[in-house]
């Protein structure tokens, strides 16, 4: 029994001993979705910085019979080579295709190194955002990330997506069928959800986020945002959810603090709103509120701007 925890012992300090590790964040590595055949890493939940090297989306893969299909790779060139080195921990079979969830960069800047494997490598993504990185919103991410995470010095050119998916379009690739869905304006008006039939699995992008909240620019919209997670959640159709920064999990679980903290956003703006006031005097009720999620990343300095965008979206329907 002895020398049996002592081999059990060599083999998890061998595994973690390979996992990627990132400064003090800790070691990561693709883990199995249960029993399905679905891999992610979850990122670190946070903003892009010098420690985590502008790594902290959530790259999966599905492995099929003959190879494997990518979803969201990464967030530049250096951080897509150790996450596919992490792949390739986990299966040497080829890439098959790279599917892109949105135009914000942290997501799939890492599609040049897994273009390396497969130069011909089909990448999908709506065609609004092939339109949007190929009119300036690559540069615009790419100065972004560059200046906060000082991790992508020659990572240009940037491998853009080359196939266009559209709303409800499916696609099978290898015997794994996915379908995709475009909410006109949520995060962005770029956004595909992408439907893992196989599995049963749904990856939401940065629709849905948990444990850190990043931005809404002029192509989002908060109360579409909050329409879309409130018919999911309703649906409650997938064994799995997967948000574009945190941990995946069930319905529950994984949308509902997000659509809180949203839907807390929209009630104090509309109290602003309906009273003539400006939409800060009703900032400290609504931090009151959300004191669980206080204690996200980005919390201090975004939620002001979140309160601010929901306020005039309210505002321009009245209008």
């Amino acid at each position: 029994m002895i020398l049996k925890k002592f081999f059990l012992f060599i083999i998890f300090v061998t595994l973690s001993a390979n996992a990627w590790k990132l400064g003090n964040l800790g070691d990561f590595k693709f883990e199995k979705m249960g029993s399905s055949n679905v891999w992610i890493m979850h990122g670190p939940p946070m903003e892009p910085n010098i420690e985590n090297k502008g790594f902290m989306n959530n790259p999966a893969f599905i492995e099929s019979k003959n190879g494997i299909i990518v979803i969201d790779p990464g967030g530049n060139y250096n951080v897509g080579e150790e996450i596919l080195k992490e792949v390739r921990k986990v299966t040497k079979r080829p890439i098959l295709a790279i599917l892109n969830t949105h135009k914000h960069g942290d997501h799939w800047f890492a599609n040049i190194a897994f273009a390396k494997e497969n130069p011909n490598v089909p990448i999908y993504a709506h065609p609004n955002m092939i339109k949007a990185v190929k009119n300036g919103e690559a540069d615009k991410w790419y100065g972004i990330l560059d200046r906060l995470s000082k991790n992508l010095k020659g990572t240009k050119p940037y491998k853009f997506p080359n196939h266009e998916v559209k709303d409800g379009q499916k696609l099978e690739i290898d015997g794994e069928k996915f379908v995709f869905y475009h909410p006109k304006k949520a995060h962005t008006d770029t956004d595909i959800l992408i439907e893992h039939t196989n599995s049963n699995t749904l990856f939401l992008g940065d629709n849905l986020m948990k444990n850190r909240l990043g931005g809404f620019d002029a192509s989002s919209s908060i109360i579409e945002n909050i329409k879309l997670l409130d018919k999911i959640l309703k649906e409650n159709k997938y064994t799995l959810y997967v948000p574009g920064h945190g941990p995946s999990g069930k319905a529950k679980e994984t949308i509902t603090p997000f659509l809180n903290y949203l839907k807390t956003l929209k009630k104090y703006a509309k109290k602003a709103y309906d009273a003539d006031e400006e939409y800060y005097k009703f900032k400290n009720e609504a931090i009151k509120e959300l004191k669980d999620i206080q204690k996200w990343d980005a919390f201090d300095h975004q939620m002001g701007k979140h309160l601010n965008k929901v306020y005039q979206e309210i505002e321009e329907a009245d209008m």
